[in-house]
């Protein structure tokens, strides 16, 4: 699976996110059904395009790198499946946040 991630880049200022597991538990071990599952709205970098353009051609490098955490809106990106492992696809600027740790 690794070599397949390797082998995907994003084109301009994309990128691919791994969004995080939903909670499926509580500390006390209750079980939360699907439906009261809240949608999840961390992920982590899985790859990166090189960049976006200047109108003279210049690259603007990502802020973001493989790796990060990063915050996501509600809605949007597009759905990828690679190895049968779901993804999403964002523009850099649609991410919120970057998340430190």
């Amino acid at each position: 699976m690794a070599n397949a991630l390797k082998r995907f880049i994003p084109m301009f200022d994309r990128v691919l996110i791994e969004r995080a597991e939903a909670m499926t538990k509580t500390r006390g071990g209750i079980v939360i059904p699907e439906k009261a599952q809240q949608k999840v709205l961390k992920g982590m970098v899985v790859a990166v395009g090189p960049g976006s353009r200047t109108e003279k051609g210049d690259l603007v490098p990502l802020a973001v790198k493989v790796g990060d955490q990063v915050l996501l809106p509600e809605y949007g990106g597009t759905k990828v499946e690679i190895e049968e492992k779901e993804y999403h696809l964002f523009r850099e600027s649609d991410l919120l946040a970057k998340i430190e740790q």
